[in-house]
Parts: structure tokens; C-alpha cells; sequence
């Protein structure tokens, strides 16, 4: 795939984030520097109309530091204290000066979609030599940047027979895909090319994936105690739970083990098999959950096994089945910091715009879990509407403000844009101006699909959150993004449609 610009900048290790793996956060003196691009001004400096609209405007919450501060100074309290300073100037006004011609009717920068768009364009284009470190990485960033503009309205469809090249040279002959050619396979850029697969929404870009060689593959993948690794003799984590269900659902392959799995020597017949009471076993006591039994909570972990249990079941009886509801929101509560608004992915980290789908995307699903089902239409008796566990205001607020650049999006102000926080940046934003509720409810033409092994994935509704009105009202009808499924985190029918097209299949 070629576009003429590069991305500007060496690749970083934040890159590798989503199920690459969790990094541990740094912050520099020289990273705690705003962008020259976003000068800090005095109150004096500022434009009448920015006082106006956005100085004054903006709640004490978000434009003050907490009022309640521990006298305890430690590395952590410190590289937040940074934070803080670093992202005040930005969701106060004082720091966008650049900015002051595009506010919107509240105050804070509207979101430049163009400039994203021809951000994540570049994106596909071709590389300078010094991103050979990211090789395996490639098919991650064909997701990053198609998801992307998929969000951002754009038709991706010029790009789909160029991604089916792509994908199909990682593709390996035993099944599964590789990083890029010639590699082994690996749950991660499998899970990519399924997902890109949805989006390309025609019959040569689902059609390329060998689906039996891809169920032999997953056989090998899964391990006696319910979990799946992440490649032969890989790391067996909530990553590799999450990647197999989203291509074993969407491909609708069968949910027996293939006779040579190796799982079946102990007794494991089926993909699920234990695999419920695997995830749950992955929730720490902090409530959130990690990579596997024992490990620290995260939030991309925690997105992962809630994404696999809405995969399993319904979310109203899996998530509190096998999971400690209570202690689950707490935690994922304790991920929201004031005044910045964003969301952090571990306990004592700092906000990161990568969060922004990563924890925030966890809403929506444990929402519905508490709410239960939507029945057609209307909710079932006694069943309302989700509630609002998170501050959608704040998160909007910190990607707009904050994690917006004017080319791209970024984790925080003295970060840069890249491929990665630009998509999950946007998809944070598609979550905090949607509404998602679980359909318990189908029509009878509905009743006629997605009724096979694991398709609670496809029973999803969703509502726009009203411009300008009630909780998250901080953005106009131009900042708004598409609506994505909540579970597979692609455009709103892409992976409902890649469904009903493997379903009329019949065998491989």
C-alpha cells in the first residue's frame, strides 16, 4: 500500500501497546514539555473570545487540581504532578492559542477530522528504514489507520484489494497469519486481518482467509486449562482468549476442536471449553483484570476478556457469572483522574489517550451488564436504561483538548501523534458519544440469524448521546464519529454483516 508521506516521526515503543503488550510509563523532563505547537499563554495573552468560551467555562473539576493531595512526594506522585501541569493549560484555554479559530459552540477545539483523515493516510503509505523495528507490526497499523477513518466517515473501499495483497502474503500455509511475510503465525496480526477482513465488506476480502487452515491453527492454540497462547508455545494470556473468539465468531468456524488439537489429549472437546473459568480467574483483587492468574490489572487485558465474555454469552449473565461486578467498576472508576478527564490503563499510571478505548470501551459492556437486555424496542420490564458509570464529559474533554494534535491524535500534549492513539483515541470518542445497550429482543427476520455458537456478539443497539444536551455535551454535530460495535470495535455492521456471510456457508 503507498502514500507519498511517511509518518514524521521514529516509531515508538507506546506503539505495541494494544496486544503487543503493556509498557511501563516514563515521563522525562524533555516529555514533560508542552509542544512547541501548543504554546502555554498568560491570562493577559489570552483572546477576549477564548476568556469567553473556554476559560470560563470550563467546570472546576477540569480546570483545577484535586483539592485533596497526599503530602507523601514519590516518583509516581511526581510524573503526575507533570501530567497535571502538562494538560491544564490545554483543557483550560490557556494552552490553545493555535487553536482559538477552531473552538466549538463549548469552548474547546472542534475535532480536525480532515487532518486526521490525511494523518492516517500517510499512515498507509510507505515507511523510511528506521521502521524496520516495526515489521511485525505492519498489520497492526493497516488496522489502526483503516479503523480510523472508518470512524471518521471516510469510504475505505480503494484501500480494500491493496489490504487483501497485504494480508494474504502474512498468510501462513498451516494457518493463521504473521506479522508480515514469511513470519509465523500469531494471534495478533491474525486478529488484524479478521478485522480488516469485516471492514473490506466484500466477498474477496473475507473469501482470502482460509478458514480450515485457520481452524486447524486455533486448535493448536488452544490449551488444557481453557486459555488459548498467542503462538506456538507462546504466552497463554486474556489477549489470546479475546483474538480467537473475535475470528472464531466472525468466521463462524465450528466450535469443535480439530481431532489433532492437542487440548483433546486432556479432555477439552470444544474452543470454550473452560475458557469462561480461565478469564475469570484472570480478575485481581484490585477488580480489574491481567494478562493471566495473578497478574496486575490492566486495562487493555481488562477490554479483552470482558470483549470475550460478550462474545460467550450475553452480557447481563456472563460478565456477572464470572466476574465480580462491584469490585470491576470500582476499579475501572478509579482509571477516570480529575482535572485531566482521561483514562489511565493501571493503577498509579498516568492518563493516556490509548485509554481512551482501552478502559473506556470496558463502559459499554459492563453497562449493559448491569442494565440487562433491550427487548426489540423497548426494554423489558424492570430492565432500564444503562446507566452512567463514567464521565463521558471528561474523556471527550481530554481528546479534544488534549490528545488532539493538529495532525493526528497522541496519548498526551508532549507526546506525538501516531497511527495507534490516533484509532483508539477516536474509537474513546465513538464510545463517550454512543450509547450501547444489549438486544435481548430480534424480529422474526432476525431470528433467523445470528442464532449459532457464539453469536451474542451481534445483538447490540445503539443511541446517539444528544448534542448539546444532558451528560457529555461538550461537543457539535462536526466532532461527532460513526458508531462502532462495541464488542469487535469495527464500524457499526461491518462485523455483523461478515457474520451473515459465513453463515450461509456451508463447511469450509
Amino acid at each position: 500500500m503507498s502514500s507519498p508521506t511517511p509518518p514524521p516521526e521514529t516509531p515508538s515503543a507506546n506503539l505495541e501497546e494494544l496486544v503487543i503488550g503493556p509498557r511501563v510509563e516514563e515521563l522525562s523532563d524533555s516529555d514533560a514539555k508542552v509542544d512547541d505547537d501548543f504554546e502555554s499563554i498568560s491570562d493577559d495573552e489570552l483572546p477576549p473570545e477564548l476568556t469567553r468560551t473556554a476559560w470560563a467555562s470550563v467546570p472546576e473539576l477540569f480546570s483545577c487540581p484535586p483539592p485533596i493531595r497526599d503530602e507523601l512526594e514519590t516518583q509516581t506522585s511526581k510524573l503526575q504532578d507533570k501530567t497535571v501541569q502538562e494538560c491544564l493549560p490545554f483543557l483550560t484555554g490557556k494552552g490553545l492559542k493555535d487553536w482559538q479559530p477552531q473552538l466549538n459552540s463549548r469552548g474547546i477545539p472542534k475535532l480536525s477530522r480532515a487532518a486526521h483523515v490525511e494523518f492516517l493516510q500517510d499512515a498507509l503509505g510507505d515507511y523510511p528504514p528506521q521502521f524496520a523495528v516495526m515489521d511485525a507490526s505492519r498489520m497492526w497499523i493497516l488496522y489502526w489507520a483503516l479503523a480510523g477513518l472508518s470512524f471518521l466517515g471516510e469510504d475505505i473501499s480503494e484501500y480494500v484489494e491493496s489490504m487483501v495483497y497485504t494480508f494474504d502474503a502474512a498468510q501462513h500455509p498451516d494457518g493463521g497469519f504473521g506479522g508480515g511475510h514469511g513470519q509465523l503465525a500469531h494471534l495478533a496480526p491474525s486478529y488484524t486481518a479478521v478485522l480488516c477482513a469485516a471492514m473490506g465488506a466484500t466477498s474477496n476480502s473475507y473469501d482470502f482467509i482460509d478458514r480450515k487452515a485457520m481452524w486447524h491453527w486455533l486448535g493448536r492454540m488452544k490449551q488444557a486449562s481453557g486459555g488459548f497462547s498467542m503462538c506456538a508455545d507462546g504466552e497463554v494470556d486474556t489477549r489470546g482468549a479475546f483474538c480467537a473468539l473475535v475470528i472464531i465468531s466472525l468466521l463462524n468456524l465450528p466450535l469443535e476442536l480439530p481431532p489433532e488439537s492437542p487440548a483433546k489429549k486432556d479432555g477439552v472437546e470444544t474452543f470454550t471449553d473452560g475458557l469462561a473459568d480461565w478469564i475469570a480467574s484472570c480478575q485481581s483483587y484490585e477488580g480489574g483484570i491481567g494478562g493471566a492468574p495473578g497478574n496486575e490489572a490492566h486495562g487493555a487485558y481488562t477490554f479483552c476478556a470482558l470483549g470475550a465474555l460478550c462474545i460467550l454469552g450475553p452480557p447481563h449473565e456472563t460478565i456477572p457469572r464470572y466476574l465480580n461486578v462491584a469490585t470491576l467498576a470500582s476499579w475501572l472508576s478509579s482509571r477516570q483522574y480529575a482535572p485531566e478527564g482521561g483514562l489511565a490503563g493501571r493503577t498509579n499510571k498516568l492518563v493516556d489517550g490509548c485509554y481512551s478505548h482501552w478502559i473506556g470501551g470496558c463502559w459499554a459492556l459492563v453497562e449493559a451488564a448491569v442494565a440487562g437486555p433491550r427487548d426489540g424496542a423497548s426494554r423489558k420490564p424492570g430492565a432500564e436504561a444503562p446507566p452512567s458509570l463514567w464521565s463521558r464529559e471528561g474523556l471527550v474533554r481530554y481528546i479534544l483538548c488534549c490528545a488532539q494534535g493538529h495532525y493526528g491524535l497522541r496519548d498526551k500534549p508532549s507526546k506525538h501523534p501516531d497511527a495507534y492513539h490516533t484509532c483508539y483515541n477516536l474509537a474513546g470518542l465513538s464510545s463517550a458519544q454512543h450509547v450501547y445497550s444489549y438486544d435481548g429482543g430480534q424480529t422474526e427476520a432476525e431470528e433467523e440469524e445470528f442464532q449459532g455458537p457464539l453469536s451474542a456478539g451481534f445483538h447490540w443497539r445503539t443511541e446517539d448521546v444528544e448534542v448539546g444536551e444532558g451528560e457529555g455535551a461538550v461537543f457539535d454535530e462536526g466532532d461527532m464519529v460513526n458508531p462502532m460495535n462495541p464488542v469487535y470495535v469495527v464500524p457499526w455492521g461491518c462485523a455483523e454483516n461478515m457474520r451473515r456471510y459465513f453463515e450461509g456457508k456451508v463447511g469450509f
